[in-house]
């Protein structure tokens, strides 16, 4: 077997940050520990990493792991305690749980009946797939398992049906305004639900160990009417925006009537399927008030699919992102808390409140909130700069008097909209940009209006929605 392929060039800016950073210890802050300092240099060396990917992000996420370690920053039996938070495993649980849809052929039932129901027209079409991302979207924790696994087949059938395909140049008969609106749909369903992206659940757990507690429930009510008026609108925006050349799908109910023929009667894993899916939206809907966490509501739901054969231990231990997963985020979020912990992050918080004094706190808010947003431009995945930003951040919004809450939430809604920015920006964009229905000059130049608009919404009507309701 030959070699694995490694992009050695990529190594070069983490390792020039770091060395950098690392050398200036000397004239660190005033406060700032010598290991605390060296930690810093490996955080954002290894943020640079997962930018850059000289490796895969796991594999950047053990290097710095690894030299936190043989640098003496941590010793490996306190290290090793990383692997015991409960985010990273949670995450993994819920791509067990995405894999389950796809293997039962749930998901692809449910965006038939959409399809059949809804799909007179394109527009019609384009809030179909709305719907179809929006009933997965709770127990879907992986979005781009959502995205890719579910929905874009479906998107792919469709557009076959009206011989709209890239390979020939006719894109934009159809296949190009669904695609599209898929991904923004996407977008909005991520930031209508906690459990509706692995970034949102980073989050939560950041801002508890600030002390800010988010539910499941809590998290829904702030995003409720924000996400109704989003994915109202959308949807007939890139419509207007990047309109299809086939309006009219006379054609779209007869190929879901006809596929749902194929598929023959629910079977008894869909209804499996269907009814731990219902359960697991219960637990995690009741779960602040039954004192049960939202990772052992996900293990209840996996081991429901491997007691009922609709997982096998093989497909367990086969579904290698969750396993990615669980080495990545709880390396990243243990060196983010060794940071919190060791003075770094309240020092950078104190810092750039006092930059940003004498002013009110809704504009520290809204400056906060636009560097974190049009930040993004530089990262590949969401969850790495939520990770790197999320508690500095939210920390500078408490100290400046912002309320606790409505920061927290504010930024976890951003950590969201602002994957409407590249078409690298997270998983969904890479797998829907990839199919070569929409250009990159279309994607970035639409995603810059839309980002816009969810800046707008997210921020001016979800502050005043959330003041209304009483979470602040």
């Amino acid at each position: 077997m030959g070699l694995s392929k490694v992009n050695y060039k990529g190594f070069i800016w983490p390792v020039i940050v770091g060395v950098l950073i690392w050398l200036c210890t000397p004239v660190r802050p005033e406060g700032i520990s010598v290991v605390a300092w060296h930690l810093l240099a490996l955080f954002i060396a290894t943020i640079v990493g997962c930018i850059t990917q000289p490796l895969p992000i796991a594999g950047v996420a053990l290097i710095g792991f690894t030299l936190t370690v043989l640098l003496g920053i941590a010793p490996m039996k306190e290290a090793v305690v990383a692997f015991g938070n409960s985010t990273p495993w949670t995450i993994a649980m819920a791509y067990l749980i995405a894999r389950g849809f796809i293997k039962t052929g749930l998901g692809q039932r449910v965006a038939l009946l959409f399809v059949r129901y809804f799909g007179k027209k394109s527009l019609g079409l384009g809030y179909a797939l709305m719907g179809i991302d929006l009933v997965t979207a709770p127990a879907t924790p992986s979005n781009t398992a959502r995205a890719s696994g579910i929905v874009l087949p479906i998107i792919d059938a469709l557009s076959n049906t009206f011989h709209s395909s890239p390979k020939d140049g006719t894109e934009r008969k159809m296949g190009s305004y669904l695609l599209f609106t898929e991904f923004h749909v996407n977008i909005i369903t991520s930031a209508m639900f906690m459990t509706a992206m692995a970034p949102n659940i980073v989050a939560v757990g950041l801002a508890k160990e600030l002390g800010v507690n988010i539910t499941w429930i809590s998290w829904f009510l702030a995003a409720l009417l924000p996400g109704v008026i989003l994915l109202a609108l959308v949807p007939w925006l890139i419509y207007k925006m990047y309109p299809p050349e086939i309006k009219e799908t006379p054609d779209a109910r007869q190929l879901a009537d006809s596929q749902l023929a194929e598929m023959g009667p629910m079977k008894l894993s869909e209804k499996l399927m269907l009814i731990i899916f219902a359960v697991a939206i219960i637990l995690w809907m009741i779960s602040s008030f039954i004192g049960m966490d939202a990772m052992t509501v996900a293990f209840i739901a996996v081991v429901l699919m491997l007691l009922t054969g609709i997982l096998t231990t093989k497909d367990v231990l086969n579904e290698t992102g969750a396993w990615n997963v669980v080495i990545w985020f709880s390396i990243l979020i243990f060196l983010a808390g060794e940071l919190n912990k060791l003075g770094i992050i309240p020092w950078f918080s104190k810092t750039v409140s006092h930059s940003l004094s004498g002013m009110s706190w809704f504009v520290i808010l809204l400056a906060l909130v636009l560097i974190y947003f049009y930040s993004h431009y530089l990262f590949a995945s969401g969850t790495a700069q939520v990770t790197a930003m999320f508690s500095g951040f939210l920390g500078v919004a408490i100290s400046a008097g912002v309320p606790s809450f409505l920061a927290a939430m504010l930024l976890s809604l951003t950590a969201a909209a602002y994957s409407s920015t590249t078409h690298y920006a997270n998983g969904p964009a890479s797998a829907l940009f990839s199919t070569g229905y929409v250009k990159q000059a279309d994607w970035w130049r639409m995603n810059f209006i839309l980002g816009l608009l969810y800046l707008v919404v997210f921020v001016g009507i979800g502050t005043v929605w959330m003041k209304v309701i009483g979470l602040w």
